[in-house]
């Protein structure tokens, strides 16, 4: 007997309004989110590339002292790739991101006529202002959302490794979409007005509560939306938790934002 070639259906992922309800029920848990101060869009690019695999203080701590070395971003796209790399240095993995920031500040002066100003892409259609960006060297859907989201307040996605583990788990998108895709999936699928709100909830539910490893179910703020939470908890806990009156949350509010260098009082 020939076998059955019926396909498996798809995991159902998470509606509009129940991921509108995770954005709520997160912003109330670890908010307000405050969406200033913000860099130029420029400045937030080269902060974005600083930030890849190093912590947010050392990337703080690069970015200023890159400034305080050459003065503009200008200077940085005519200087000394040696000069670059010594200045970033505390921000880890210098010698691979010291050229390519110069590679991306050039590449832009070439492409828009000697200037860094990127305030133009705000005029632009999402899709046609991340296609602008993601012809730059090494610019990435991720690093392209950053810089569209956080320095310009487009709706544009910047799906990071936490923002991806959450939805994996929630079930907002399925188990083998990838990050790249999920840019596009998650785009649809958010409010363009809740679109900053979903990153900043979704980052701080991802470093507090939903790690990596040994996430906190039972104190977790949307964990009765979450298809996730028997996987880590074995049936006496999730039955101790159903019978409890009353649920302990973890997280707080008032972590430092994402993709905002910190200032130099709170790195010290």
């Amino acid at each position: 007997m020939p076998k059955s070639t019926t396909k498996k259906r798809a995991p159902r992922t998470k509606s509009k309004a129940d991921i509108a309800r995770t954005i709520e029920l997160m912003a109330e848990q670890y908010g307000p989110f405050s969406e200033e101060p913000r860099l130029p869009p420029m400045d937030e690019m080269v902060f974005t590339i600083l930030s890849q695999h190093t912590s947010d203080i050392n990337s703080s701590r690069a970015f200023r002292l890159l400034m305080e070395k050459f003065g503009t971003l200008e200077s940085v796209a005519a200087g000394d790739i040696q000069d670059i790399e010594k200045a970033i240095a505390p921000g880890g993995l210098a010698k691979i991101k010291a050229p390519r920031i110069k590679e991306v500040l050039n590449k832009v002066l070439e492409l828009n006529e000697g200037s860094l100003d990127l305030s133009f892409l705000r005029e632009m259609p999402l899709q046609e202002a991340k296609a602008w960006l993601r012809q730059l060297p090494g610019i990435g859907p991720k690093s392209a959302g950053i810089v569209l989201s956080f320095s310009l307040g487009m709706p544009a996605m910047a799906i990071d490794t936490h923002i991806y583990r959450v939805s994996q788990r929630l079930g907002v998108i399925g188990p083998k979409v990838s990050a790249d895709k999920a840019h596009d999936i998650l785009e649809e699928k958010v409010e363009p007005g809740e679109v900053f709100n979903f990153h900043v909830s979704y980052i701080n539910h991802g470093r507090q509560v939903c790690r990596a490893q040994r996430p906190k179910c039972p104190e977790c703020v949307v964990g009765d939306l979450c298809p996730s939470r028997k996987k880590f908890m074995t049936k006496k806990e999730l039955a101790e938790l159903a019978a409890s009156e009353e649920q302990t949350l973890a997280g707080s509010s008032g972590a430092p934002m994402p993709h905002v260098p910190q200032t130099q009082e709170s790195l010290n």
